[in-house]
């Protein structure tokens, strides 16, 4: 068994087992890759990683089915009653699947007023699953609170799989029908058959959806705009910087990287004119003055958000603003956790720049990482991250939250070109969304 704490700035990562620098290492890159701080080149990132859950009550086996399936001590096994009382996660390679996330969850039946916060817990984790593994107990069958728990998966319409554990037990184990399976995870039967199954239920073919790679041709030349300031990672990209130069390779076209004061030079010194410029929305007004009108321009939050599915809801929502009565409520939602710096983007520089532009003063709450609030009925606007740490299935259930409440939701990188009445401009690479704003 191995984890890691955090105390202020500091990281304290230990193991059970005799430690070794590689050890060491693979555990201090999978702690930096699982909090946003540090992704290297060789690793997958989290949001584009299949989510399994492992749901059930307490006591059925999910922790010692879940260590049979990756084969590693990954929960703590016990007969006590509720000894997983937080949903654990970890990122790893699962054959035949490959890249995935594993979450384990706290029982459902949990009792008591903490239990009820850890069943809440358990019931969250859905909205990020890709894949569902319902935990049951061979000799029981299914009981009320799995029933439930399985109608609630499938009007989430969750690919899942029932998994009878302890079938060592029974004398004569029934036959596996469609949808379940019956396994042991202490004498290892069923395991390579239900990971087979969960590979199967997993939707690993390449995503459709490109960042960029679909709007531009091969031979294109991109410019990408990247501020180094005091804000930016030492020693890397960040991620979306990253996944953009990426797509634009597989789209057999040339990135060329650049900072906002050394743009307009750039350009000058180029034979022809870029297919496409995408800057950081920080420096979008420099960029927009730098850049001529007739070279396409957009940021990497607007490409994120049509990434993620709501670049429509993001560019109309983000005139909800400028409807905004005095002291109305503002949720600032970033979708992981991380060290924020003296004048941090979502806590501070964008509270500040919507107070300035709408001359009002608004109520701001603030929620970084996995939880978000199913009650939305408080806020007039929703102003997210651009969501790269967050799969599909989550990012799809916190638009729909917003939707269905009537709540508008955009990001941040469209808020600040709605403010800097560049957004007409930053859409024009999608032309039907950009006419939208038109209609309006």
């Amino acid at each position: 068994m191995e984890d890691f704490f955090i105390f202020g700035q500091v990281v304290v990562i230990y193991q059970t087992k005799a430690i070794n620098s590689g050890r060491i290492f693979d555990l201090t890159a999978r702690f930096l890759t699982s909090t946003g701080v540090f992704m290297t080149l060789n690793l997958t990132p989290t949001a584009n990683r299949v989510h399994i859950g492992f749901f059930g009550r307490r006591n059925v086996g999910k922790s010692s089915l879940l260590n049979a399936v990756t084969g590693q001590d990954l929960a703590v096994v016990s007969d006590v009653l509720g000894t997983t009382t937080d949903p654990v996660q970890k990122a790893m390679e699962l054959l035949p699947l490959g890249p995935v996330v594993i979450i384990d969850t706290p029982g459902l039946d949990d009792v008591g007023s903490l239990g009820e916060k850890r069943v809440r817990k358990a019931r969250q984790v859905l909205n990020r699953t890709d894949v569902a593994v319902l935990v049951a107990e061979a000799g029981l069958g299914l009981t009320a609170v799995d029933q439930e728990l399985l109608a609630l998966i499938r009007s989430k319409e969750i690919p899942h799989v029932v998994v009878y554990n302890k079938a060592d037990l029974l004398e004569n184990p029934p036959k596996s029908e469609a949808g379940e399976i019956f396994v042991s995870a202490v004498n290892q039967t069923g395991v390579k058959e239900l990971k087979e199954l969960l590979a199967a239920l997993a939707e690993t073919g390449e995503s459709k959806l490109k960042i960029v790679g679909d709007v531009i041709r091969p031979t294109d030349l991109v410019v990408l705009v990247v501020p180094i300031d005091k804000a930016a990672p030492k020693g890397r990209l960040i991620l979306p910087q990253q996944q953009t130069i990426r797509d634009i390779l597989e789209a057999d076209a040339a990135a060329v990287v650049v900072k906002e004061h050394e743009l307009k030079d750039v350009l000058g010194h180029l034979a022809g004119k870029p297919a496409l410029v995408i800057t950081d929305s920080q420096v979008l007004a420099r960029v927009s003055a730098d850049a001529p009108s007739d070279i396409p321009l957009t940021t990497f939050s607007i490409l994120f958000a049509r990434y993620k599915g709501y670049l429509t809801g993001a560019a109309v929502g983000a005139s909800a603003l400028d409807k905004l009565h005095e002291g109305a409520s503002i949720l600032m939602a970033e979708g992981c956790t991380h060290h924020r710096q003296c004048d941090d983007i979502g806590t501070v520089k964008l509270p500040r720049w919507i107070r300035n532009y709408a001359g009002r003063d608004f109520n701001f709450s603030f929620l970084a990482g996995g939880d978000f609030p199913e009650d939305l009925s408080e806020y007039g606007l929703i102003v997210h991250c651009g969501a790269c740490m967050l799969n599909d299935r989550e990012v799809h259930y916190r638009r729909k939250c917003a939707e269905d409440q009537g709540v508008p939701m955009t990001n941040y990188g469209t808020i600040i070109a709605h403010m800097q009445g560049l957004l007409y401009r930053c859409l024009g690479i999608f032309p039907h969304i950009q006419a939208l704003l038109k209609d309006e």
